[in-house]
């Protein structure tokens, strides 16, 4: 059974330039207890995605689309139900950089205490919050710490309880590993592993192919704004399909072989006048004429492509 179901989401930013469309007709499900991987170049619509299913989205607007969560349209509730109701509860988020928001005058535990007041918990937070820190590995002394005490892994696995405090269903993860030295980004990929096997539904944002290949059994590729791939990770891995996706494929370093990696040349489109047409095209080995049109979306083994090369 589908547990949550994004259909053709739409997100804009309101700046003084103009209005981004950060985020254009992006579809996809999962199951209870799936895992998705979500990749893509920097400012392609990755944490936007993120921030919209979460509703925390500054200077910008969901235009359009839905948001279903276990029967329910998040879209059609207020934000002060969604926020009393929802989130942090059935819906929480690790943001991007989160480890450098940790309050420096406070110790772990009292900022701990200050997220469950927040959320109307008054008994039992002792609890909670050492069901909270084991979950991620950590050891009860941690709590009478100050962020400053603590190692960068340690104050990341730290804003992951956080996020796990009121165990909510559904976990977002944005760019959990970047910034940690390779020991300790395999710590919190089994984190995350551990978390899944528990039954966690898991949405992990990277820009690192591999660290998604270890954990999401479904990867959705994102270009400038669009969700371009959709599907199981065997199949994005073994059979990728849009350019794009074969491109960000061949960049990744290979342990055996004497094979260099490509990159993609040109950069990325601006999404002030992204106009109409595949928004690769200009970057694109295979662009076509008709790719100035708007690519259409055709189904694939396991999700689909936005592809004129498939029509």
């Amino acid at each position: 059974m589908t547990f949550i179901s994004i259909e053709n989401l739409t997100t804009h930013y309101n700046t003084t330039n103009g209005t981004v469309h950060a985020l254009e007709d992006v579809s996809f499900s999962l199951d209870e207890g799936e895992s998705v991987g979500i990749a893509g170049e920097s400012a392609c619509g990755k944490s936007t995605l993120g921030l919209s299913l979460i509703r925390m989205i500054p200077n910008g607007k969901i235009i359009s689309g839905k948001i279903i969560f276990d029967g329910k349209s998040f879209l059609d509730i207020s934000d002060s139900e969604f926020d009393k109701k929802h989130r942090w509860k059935d819906i929480s988020m690790v943001f991007q950089g989160a480890m450098n928001s940790l309050d420096p005058v406070f110790t772990i535990k009292d900022q701990f205490i200050e997220i469950l007041k927040e959320h109307g918990h008054k008994e039992n937070s002792e609890k909670i919050i050492l069901d909270s820190i084991s979950s991620v590995n950590l050891e009860k002394n941690i709590l009478e710490k100050y962020p400053h005490e603590l190692s960068g892994g340690m104050k990341q696995r730290v804003i992951i309880a956080m996020a796990l405090l009121l165990k909510p269903k559904f976990v977002i993860a944005d760019e959990p590993t970047t910034a940690l030295d390779v020991l300790i980004q395999a710590q919190i990929i089994n984190l995350f592993k551990k978390l899944k096997k528990n039954g966690m539904t898991l949405m992990l944002i990277s820009h690192d192919l591999s660290v998604l290949s270890e954990v999401a059994e479904k990867i959705g590729i994102m270009y400038g704004g669009k969700m371009v791939e959709f599907g199981k990770s065997s199949e994005i891995f073994e059979n990728p399909k849009h350019p794009y996706t074969i491109g960000l494929l061949e960049s990744i370093p290979r342990l055996h072989g004497t094979e260099k990696p490509k990159f993609i040349t040109g950069i990325p489109p601006n999404l002030l006048n992204a106009g109409e047409g595949c928004r690769f095209i200009g970057r694109c080995p295979e662009a076509m004429e008709k790719c100035k049109q708007t690519p259409p979306k055709i189904s694939t083994e396991s999700g689909y492509v936005l592809c004129w090369l498939y029509e």
